[in-house]
């Protein structure tokens, strides 16, 4: 479940150096450097809480002696005023860590909690999944993946290097599904699945004569969706990708989808309220 360690260390060192790198002319001013203090991570609104890692590793860095005691496991439901996690240690150093802490544990949160309620929208007894995409911010990736997870849901390919996966530009550049198919199995190892996207029930056909091992149906609309998955005839996989909306969830698992990829688990979640109360 949990992030690299290495990954980690070096985001949090980052986000650590953008914001308190230069000090802490506030704090400095204010607080007494001799004074220890407690603070809880609090919700504001009902939500999926994703960031005890993160929280620990932020003092981790800013000053060993602040202990992070969590109150719930990364994946469970945090009902509005319920604490997450409560701070303990010298004063200073909970209000240098404050805001880098919040801002992870918002963003992974928010995406916690979006993934949740798409996870949430498969009918009862179903085998779809739901899975994210590499739409994902710039560094972040392990991270909100992680999210991802802890709110249900599965990860999708981890990179360009992790699986073959033919997409419309491929197809365009190599001269049609066919082609693009051949050469992507004869170079791939025998060890991995060739995923090529299609955008209508002719590339379908013949993504699937080309002996493609999942086939993505890429803005179907939800009536062809039937007469996909009977050309398909379990011969492939079926994934089903673009402008998913958490409304037609039910509706595209029904059909017999094996995997919905939602973009916006990871490009569009917002963050959700945590806020730091002083005790």
């Amino acid at each position: 479940m949990s992030v690299p360690k290495l990954t980690l260390t070096k985001v949090v060192a980052v986000a650590l150096e953008e914001d308190v790198g230069r000090g802490d002319v506030t704090t400095e001013a204010c607080v007494d450097a001799a004074l220890t203090s407690s603070a809880r991570v609090a919700a504001r609104e009902r939500l999926v809480f994703c960031g005890t890692e993160i929280a620990a590793e932020v003092f981790a860095q800013l000053d060993v002696r602040v202990r992070v005691e969590p109150h719930v496991a990364d994946g469970a439901w945090l009902e509005k005023g319920a604490a997450a996690l409560t701070l303990h240690g010298p004063a200073r150093s909970l209000l240098h860590g404050e805001r880098v802490m919040l801002n992870f544990a918002q963003r992974l949160s928010g995406i916690a909690t979006m993934t949740r309620a798409f996870v949430d929208a498969l009918p009862a007894g179903t085998r779809t999944r739901i899975t994210d995409t590499r739409k994902t911010t710039p560094g972040l990736r392990a991270l909100e993946r992680y999210a991802v997870r802890c709110g249900g849901g599965h990860n999708h390919r981890e990179d360009l290097a992790a699986a073959v996966l033919i997409k419309d530009n491929h197809v365009a550049a190599s001269g049609g599904v066919t082609p693009a198919s051949r050469r992507a199995r004869a170079r791939a190892a025998h060890t991995s699945k060739v995923l090529c996207e299609v955008d209508s029930m002719a590339q379908l056909a013949e993504a699937l004569e080309a002996g493609a091992d999942i086939v993505m149906l890429d803005n179907f609309a939800d009536d062809q969706l039937p007469a996909a998955v009977k050309l398909v005839a379990g011969r492939a996989l079926i994934e089903v990708s673009g402008r998913v909306s958490l409304e037609r969830i039910p509706m595209i698992a029904r059909a017999g989808i094996d995997v919905i990829s939602v973009g916006a688990l990871t490009h569009s979640a917002r963050a959700v309220d945590l806020g730091l109360d002083w005790q």
